[in-house]
């Protein structure tokens, strides 16, 4: 009597694994549909733009053109700036498949001389979470800049 109860007790921990291990490879396949259908932030044009050389106190914008290649609508949660002297403007409205739309980016210079590379993190629902943009140039100092050397 004994035997039979241990090999029930086997067959319902087999079972149990059996159940278990086949929940996981369909979760595992959920997740990886979700990742294949989610939005995807495609740029139009270069991730980087290069501003070239300004005077101290010029304000430089550029809008980052992007298109949503993905199944579902994109939704951009966040995007900050490396500096409070660069400002993001985005769409707050989800962007659907294959809808354009664009951020908008501002660099006010004054008070920024020399090099300068400006890093925009666009934070949205796609797979990685996250996009980078840059704005980058050389900013000559205004002549009367209160900046010390």
């Amino acid at each position: 009597m004994k035997s039979k109860q241990i090999q029930a007790l086997f067959l319902c921990v087999a079972l149990g694994l059996l159940l278990v291990s086949c929940g996981k490879d369909a979760n595992k396949n959920k997740a990886g549909q979700l990742e294949e259908n989610a939005p995807v932030l495609t740029l139009l044009d270069s991730a980087t733009y290069e501003f070239g050389t300004v005077k101290e106190g010029d304000i430089v914008e550029q809008s980052f053109k992007f298109r949503n290649d993905g199944e579902f609508p994109l939704i951009i949660n966040n995007v900050t700036a490396s500096c409070g002297c660069t400002i993001p403007e985005w769409p707050r409205d989800p962007i659907a498949p294959d809808e354009e739309s664009s951020i908008l980016v501002r660099f006010n210079s004054k008070g920024k001389p020399g090099p300068q590379v400006k890093t925009i993190t666009v934070y949205a629902n796609t797979m990685p979470a996250y996009s980078e943009l840059r704005l980058q140039g050389i900013v000559n100092q205004a002549a009367d800049s209160t900046v010390a050397l």
